[in-house]
């Protein structure tokens, strides 16, 4: 098949803030579309412009990107309005069998539906509506503009249970299949051997909740038999001099070791020997990380905040709990190898492959 994936926001910012990266190949969507190629397909990949590295790069398949407009209205961190995709689907949309479009409420999904609607999927992760403006923008695209302009789409596919409550207030063209993002997993080794560590990755700002865990682990290092592991914090933020101050008043200098920015290859070498990998945010939905660190061998500690608590939950890939403490961190460790061996049996489940092939399949078996 001939694909077409329109993601425009590559990766997640904070406060409108452009970073520009060095490299998109460490994407989730780049990830996935080297999935959908490695399975024989030829994939061209549409991002917004604002996320394309300064620095030329070399891809493995076609990446186009386009200009946002409007930008002090229509932010491209949150909702980039691609002025001229809508030209270029119109002239090329004979080039492509299925069109696969990052959320509903999105400029580039509204594009796709409104042009070929039999050939668009959706690929919802959101699971309620943005709260920008008291969620106004986003009640009146769901509510008016999706029924409108985009009711004709062949299916919507959504990437957890709780997604797939969400948009199946407004469509009945919702699929069965829940497909959650993949992960190339020649990228990362796995690993049964475990040092005395745990890890946490993540930016290190306010939505990160990282100083809770911090606290989490400062009550954790004082049970007996605990006292030798080590917290490794790798990721960069604004909170990084906050987080610093914090552990110095805990006295656990010793004890926590901040990483800076890693390389995916360099976190790999971090998280296949660590314990667990701990997640405790205000607001992520789909965090790369966590399939990134199943598919590595190491279990998840996590809040139901984000959308693959459940899988996480029901697999026994690590402990998936609110207000998860001291005594969960134990729990998993204490449970190691357990939770290791079904982290790796669970490995081929979050391919990229597995994952691409689903929605191609979610695609086929749509009644005309």
């Amino acid at each position: 098949m001939k694909v077409l994936i329109l993601n425009s926001i590559l990766f997640t910012v904070d406060n409108k803030r452009m970073l520009v990266a060095s490299s998109i190949k460490d994407t989730m969507i780049y990830g996935m579309c080297l999935g959908f190629k490695n399975l024989g397909n030829d994939v061209t990949l549409v991002a917004a412009e604002e996320y394309k590295p300064k620095n030329e790069e070399d891809y493995d398949f076609e990446v186009l990107f386009f200009s946002s407009f409007l930008k002090r209205f229509l932010p491209p961190s949150v909702l980039p309005y691609p002025l001229k995709l809508r030209e270029y689907i119109k002239k090329e949309q004979n080039k492509f069998d299925l069109i696969i479009s990052s959320e509903v409420f999105s400029f580039y999904s509204l594009f796709a539906a409104m042009i070929c609607p039999q050939k668009t999927l959706i690929w919802q992760e959101l699971t309620a509506h943005q709260n920008k403006f008291h969620q106004i923008p986003s009640k009146i695209w769901y509510k008016i503009i999706f029924p409108l302009f985009m009711k004709d789409i062949k299916t919507i596919v959504p990437r957890s249970e709780m997604a797939k409550e969400f948009i199946g207030k407004y469509s009945n063209h919702v699929s069965l299949f829940v497909v959650d993002h993949g992960v190339d997993v020649r990228k990362f080794i796995c690993s049964l051997q475990k040092e005395r560590q745990i890890i946490s990755s993540s930016q290190l700002i306010y939505r990160k909740n990282v100083d809770g865990i911090i606290n989490k682990f400062s009550r954790f290092t004082r049970m007996n038999g605990y006292e030798d592991i080590k917290l490794l914090i790798a990721g960069r933020g604004d909170q990084q001099d906050y987080l610093k101050e914090l552990v110095s008043k805990l006295d656990l200098d010793d004890k926590v070791e901040f990483l800076g920015f890693l390389s995916q290859k360099e976190l790999n070498m971090v998280v296949r020997k660590s314990l667990c990998f701990l997640v405790n945010t205000r607001k992520d939905l789909n965090m790369v990380s966590i399939p990134e660190s199943i598919v590595s061998g190491t279990p998840i500690l996590t809040n139901l905040q984000n959308s693959s608590a459940e899988y996480i939950r029901q697999n026994r890939l690590g402990i998936a709990k609110d207000n998860w403490d001291e005594y969960d961190i134990k729990g998993v460790i204490d449970d190691n190898k357990v939770y290791v061996q079904n982290c790796i049996s669970y490995r081929e489940k979050l391919t990229s492959e597995h994952s691409s092939a689903l929605l191609i399949e979610a695609f086929k078996t749509v009644k005309q």
